[in-house]
């Protein structure tokens, strides 16, 4: 994604996508995610914006481990022979 106006819209595409399947609920998610990109909506600076879209990138890839995370889990339990007690 570039760190330019539409690297940042896709960001936030991105993040809004992935937000479908958050535990707190997809409203809590995009409450959140809309406060995070208004409060940084006056920054003008490309390098800061770039940064800006990098810690971005990060978020997604947190995201996404966090989903595999609780697909694992849960087909774990799923099939699991042995139930720990």
């Amino acid at each position: 994604m570039g760190a330019g106006r539409q690297g940042v819209i896709d960001l936030y595409k991105t993040l809004l996508y992935m937000g479908r399947d958050y535990p707190q609920g997809y409203d809590f998610f995009r409450s959140r995610l809309k406060k995070a990109f208004q409060r940084n909506s006056d920054i003008s600076d490309p390098e800061q914006i770039k940064m800006l879209v990098k810690r971005g990138e990060f978020v997604v890839k947190e995201i996404e481990a966090l989903y595999m995370l609780k697909k694992y889990r849960t087909l774990k339990d799923r099939y699991s022979t042995e139930k720990d007690q």
